[in-house]
């Protein structure tokens, strides 16, 4: 397989002109000093549509001949590619059918019909409307467009790594996440290619969800594998599989692929929305999370591609919580209490005592195991780290109860 060249991605940035917005870079002081190197967000959640995924459907779709858009182009997604796809067949005038499954958040599939798609839902997982649109493209002729495993979405995306280039001239070290492949092969084929031209050496470091981590077994292997996943929250990158053409570019110029855990990624969240001021969804914060996990080593510039900021309002908020329990600055704690006056009254002055914000109570007598002569005391708190949560452990446990974290 021969891989894109320099003067294919600057067609292609060529052909995306006017179209995408090319998205600013953010230098940030707290990731900086956990790092130990200076960090730069990409903030291509700020991109149209919300997420690199434009780039590459554009790209897609202008290689299309006029009888191929006459017929019409088909997508399967639950989001991101769908809503790519949707605006660059509305910008390009072609016809476009989008299957997302029953479950798509709201604000995906609004905006998905509102750049023009003809929507249909259909089935609980990705995995129906992928069927739904293979059937669809076979019956009316309509070009299936894939999110990742073709040569000119690769070289769409690759786009981002161009604009890169430019913006942060003392480019080391890019971070990103991997689902498919189709953004890490782009953007580390452009990066490479412009490296080589100038003599200089750029690391590219893949991103995946521990939950959802093919990359690193199929490299391993020489050739891609498909396992077994458990769900992730950054279902945006979460893929059995990695695509075959993708593949082969990652294996030849990502430098290394590692792995976070879901509390890496909702503290990574947690992070964006405090320090940098930026919502992202969960598969767009998996570099972050890399580097506050400390999965990165710092030899220089490092960029972290948010990639997307489509995120639900719903799961932001439950991330937002697991976040806060994950660093330590929320936990809800459960309380065995004899049944008399003053219980409660001695846990309150105690944990504000150690300086613990109360945030929801529940006092009940009803439960499963409890004694005629016991209630439960269920404390939501806000804390300030894992020291400060130790402490009011350690506090109501001198006192004589018996607390326990409850999970998240």
């Amino acid at each position: 397989m021969s891989f894109p060249t320099l003067a294919d991605y600057e067609d292609a940035a060529a052909t995306l002109a006017g179209v995408i917005s090319d998205t600013p870079v953010d230098r940030s002081q707290h990731l900086s000093q956990v790092l130990g190197a200076p960090v730069v967000l990409k903030l291509e959640n700020l991109q149209r549509t919300g997420s690199f995924k434009i780039r590459g459907a554009v790209n897609r779709l202008s290689k299309l001949s006029a009888t191929e858009r006459a017929r019409g182009v088909v997508a399967a997604s639950a989001g991101n590619h769908a809503q790519g796809v949707a605006l660059a067949a509305h910008q390009l005038g072609i016809p476009a059918t989008i299957f997302m499954p029953l479950g798509v958040p709201v604000p995906k599939l609004l905006a998905t019909r509102g750049y023009g798609a003809d929507v249909v839902l259909a089935g609980e997982t990705v995995e129906t409307p992928l069927l739904r649109a293979a059937e669809f493209s076979e019956q009316t002729g309509a070009v299936f467009i894939h999110p990742y495993d073709h040569r000119d979405v690769i070289i769409g995306q690759g786009t981002l790594g161009l604009e890169l280039w430019k913006q942060v001239p003392d480019l080391d070290t890019v971070i990103m996440g991997i689902g498919g492949g189709g953004l890490i092969a782009g953007v580390a084929g452009a990066i490479k290619a412009r490296a080589a031209a100038e003599g200089r050496k750029v690391r590219i470091i893949g991103v995946q969800a521990a939950n959802s981590a093919p990359y690193p077994v199929s490299l391993a292997a020489g050739h891609p594998i498909e396992l077994e996943t458990t769900p992730t929250i950054a279902d945006g990158i979460a893929v059995r599989r990695p695509g075959d053409v993708p593949f082969e570019m990652i294996r030849a110029l990502v430098d290394d692929v590692v792995t976070v855990t879901e509390d890496d990624i909702a503290r990574a969240l947690l992070v964006l929305l405090e320090r940098a001021k930026q919502v992202v969804e969960p598969a767009g914060a998996v570099g972050v999370a890399a580097i506050l996990s400390g999965k990165i080593k710092p030899t220089g510039t490092t960029v972290s591609i948010l990639s997307g900021g489509n995120i639900d309002p719903l799961l932001l908020q439950r991330v937002v919580a697991h976040g806060l329990a994950a660093s330590g600055r929320y936990m809800t704690l459960r309380i065995p209490l004899p049944d008399r006056p003053g219980q409660l009254s001695r846990v309150s002055e105690l944990l504000a005592k150690v300086g613990a914000n109360v945030i929801e109570v529940l006092h009940t007598r009803h439960g499963q195991g409890l004694q005629i002569s016991e209630v439960i005391l269920q404390l939501s708190v806000e804390t300030r780290g894992e020291e400060h949560r130790a402490e009011v452990i350690r506090t109501l446990t001198a006192a004589g109860f018996a607390p326990s974290v409850m999970p998240d």
